[in-house]
């Protein structure tokens, strides 16, 4: 039995203008609006660290190096709080500082899709297989996505995707994958489609935005196709890679916030508000009395 080489490193695309959010993102890069007191990026992030990635990788874009200071030491902020006794807030601070090495930055210098940003990291992420996670997707479970999907890896090796269902009727709107059950946690998948006609999807389970990929996509996404919008898509180099490696769908069960979007945004603040012990139950009855 071939034992499956471990996920280490992760990718993060986060060059995206997020001309949704303008003016608010105007100067800030979506990635950096909070959920509650945290960047999207570090619900993201963290949901990778929890899973055992070691490195972590980001395709930026110009505008973006508030998202490496972020992620960096901040000496004059920490000197002030040891200053002020704030040792609390401090040491919070220094247990999720990244160890030097474990991250790096990569630019993405124009739009051209998911898969091209993807290619970008080719040359940090090497011949090994990596962790994909798109930061505008917020998967909200007692145990993370990505462990789930890395348990699954550890079992069955190749390539996974995270899926979990749509309405039939808006099954067009997303990239859609078919697979041998659609009941199962695990299961074998048999194709894979880029928001197909409507009625016509292979089934009503949609790619949530995490992935296992292995390193032979990479070449895959050098030809440069174009796909859907003119862009390079990363389902398509997956399509094509299927046809001589294993993917495997992962259910996941818990509940997906759309942060590209304003009311997935929201919707993610007040889910992520009430399941914290300190402000939850003074925001729960604060959004009584608003409706």
């Amino acid at each position: 039995m071939t034992i499956a080489r471990p996920i280490r490193k992760a990718v993060f695309p986060v060059a995206g203008l997020g001309t949704r959010f303008l003016p608010a993102t105007k100067a800030v890069p979506k990635e950096m609006l909070t959920v509650v007191d945290r960047p999207v990026i570090q619900h993201v992030v963290d949901e990778a660290r929890a899973a055992g990635i070691e490195h972590f990788i980001f395709v930026t874009g110009r505008n973006k190096a508030v998202i490496e200071d972020h992620f960096d030491s901040q000496f004059e902020l920490e000197r002030t709080l040891a200053e002020r006794g704030k040792q609390k807030e401090l040491a919070h601070l220094m247990s999720e500082l990244p160890a030097a090495g474990q991250t790096s930055f990569t630019r993405q210098q124009a739009p051209l899709g998911l898969g091209h940003a993807v290619w970008c990291a080719r040359d940090i992420v090497g011949n090994e297989p990596f962790a994909l996670l798109l930061p505008d997707m917020l998967h909200h479970a007692p145990k993370p996505c990505m462990t789930e999907m890395i348990e699954a890896y550890a079992e069955h090796g190749g390539n996974h995707i995270a899926v979990a269902p749509v309405p039939d009727d808006q099954a067009h709107q997303y990239g859609i994958v078919g697979v041998t059950d659609a009941q199962a946690k695990i299961s074998r998948v048999t194709g894979m489609v880029e928001k197909p006609k409507p009625g016509t999807a292979p089934s009503n389970l949609h790619i949530t935005g995490r992935y296992i990929l292995q390193p032979e996509i990479f070449e895959l996404l050098a030809r440069g196709q174009r796909g859907a919008g003119g862009e390079i898509q990363i389902t398509d180099s997956m399509i094509e890679l299927q046809k001589t490696q294993p993917f495997h769908a992962v259910r996941f069960d818990g509940t997906i916030y759309d942060c590209g979007s304003k009311i997935g945004f929201l919707m993610a603040n007040v889910a992520y508000a009430l399941a914290r012990d300190d402000i939850g139950p003074e925001l729960r009855a604060g959004l009584k009395g608003l409706i």
